[in-house]
């Protein structure tokens, strides 16, 4: 028998148990999603505007300790191994959950959010595990599996939220906890380590922070090129969670119901891409052609929700933006080529930075570019002007990744 042979068995088992990690990262993090704003409104004495307000604060100050903290989370996986990182992260943000539903204060809430933001590292420990486990020509495709854990904790978490909370808005807060708890106590006997001592790096503050994980990304050209790809990715994606559900409601008077189901289809069709299409594209196209196609099929998504004159053309948009999720494993698996087995949990709080970067302007963004276009006063009423600045941002990203991956 082979070595690869009989390590496939093993490289399997061990992807399993990181595609559960993040499948019950992601329920938890689903779960609270529709109850999290009835909550802080409540705190404000029912007044929407102020919640809302709030709500915006909440959102940046996460993204804020997400961009500050992965870097670290990164580098403390590469230093410890990627166990420990995922554990502190699963406790963590169970102790979190619990802070939150049993938060007396608006700022109790507020201070559990810093914490969550904090704590989110199991992602970026768990991408760098899957690179510890994988061969190089096989993580892409093991990168958008992962994305079905994403696509189903987005799909049946907010629903398993919105029930639980009809019975009492703290209650998926407590689901959540237990969730992460026993997310934690499922790592901690059955995750085994990926990444061996003789591979470990020492720990190095001038690359655990934000500024200092990026040296990485500019220690290849190519390496770098894909990063500003990425980057421009993520600023694009965050006009989804910043005025997707605002536009369906004004320009197509979707209630909370449509949306709710927009929204299931959705998650059902990155799923579906996500787990059978991505592997078999790279596959056949090979990653930089399946990194290039990807990103041209989330330009003709939001190019056709910009202009998209009924409900239908919207809906048509859906398997298209869903399509456009095998760029984003074609991205990693390349970016996972060009760094060392030690570096990969720094490549991946690196990346984590430039997501958190793009989350903290890209719902600024694009919700003042949708205000500017549908406002009594403004010159050209084009409520899918967002869109159609994140097709733009695409168009930017696709030439950056045919300029650093030409050779």
């Amino acid at each position: 028998m082979t070595e690869a042979t009989s390590t496939a068995p093993a490289r399997s088992a061990a992807f399993i148990f990181v595609f559960i990690t993040v499948l019950l990262d992601m329920l938890a993090l689903g779960i609270i999603i529709p109850v999290l704003p009835r909550l802080v409104v409540d705190f404000v004495g029912g007044d929407a505007a102020r919640g809302a307000d709030y709500l915006g604060l909440f959102g940046t100050a996460w993204a804020l300790m997400q961009f500050v903290f992965s870097p670290v989370h990164g580098m403390l996986s590469d230093r410890f191994g990627r166990k420990p990182v995922i554990l502190i992260s699963n406790f963590g943000l169970g102790l979190d959950y619990i802070v939150m539903a049993l938060a007396p204060t608006l700022w109790w809430l507020f201070a559990g959010r810093i914490i969550s933001g904090i704590c989110a590292g199991s992602i970026s420990a768990s991408y760098a595990y899957i690179a510890d486990v994988t061969p190089a020509d096989k993580r892409a495709a093991r990168f958008g599996m992962l994305g079905v854990a994403f696509g189903a904790g987005f799909v049946f978490g907010p629903a398993l939220g919105g029930l639980a909370g009809n019975i009492d808005p703290r209650l998926p807060f407590w689901i959540a906890a237990a969730l992460s708890l026993g997310n934690g106590l499922y790592g901690l006997f059955i995750l085994p380590e990926s990444l061996p001592p003789e591979r470990r790096t020492p720990f190095l503050w001038r690359r655990a922070n934000p500024v200092g994980s990026l040296v990485l990304l500019r220690s290849h050209p190519e390496l770098t090129g894909l990063a500003v790809a990425n980057f421009l990715g993520n600023l694009a994606h965050a006009s989804l969670p910043s005025i997707a559900v605002l536009y369906m409601m004004y320009r197509y008077g979707f209630d909370e119901r449509t949306v709710g189901l927009t929204m299931a289809g959705v998650g059902l069709s990155a799923m579906i891409v996500q787990g059978g299409l991505i592997g078999p594209a790279i596959a056949r196209f090979g990653e930089r052609t399946a990194l290039i196609i990807g990103l041209l099929f989330g330009l003709a998504a939001f190019t056709l929700w910009g202009f998209a004159p009924s409900a239908l053309f919207f809906w048509l948009g859906i398997p298209l933006m869903s399509l456009w999720g095998i760029a984003n494993a074609a991205s990693m698996g390349l970016m996972s080529r060009r760094v060392g087995p030690s570096e990969q949990g720094q490549l991946q709080g690196a990346n984590a930075s430039l997501m958190g970067i793009a989350n903290l302007f890209g719902p600024g963004l694009f919700t003042q570019v949708f205000a500017l276009f549908v406002s009594a006063g403004a010159v050209l009423h084009l409520p899918g002007a967002p869109f159609l600045l994140a097709a733009l941002l695409l168009v930017l990203a696709a030439a950056a990744a045919v300029v650093a991956t030409r050779s």
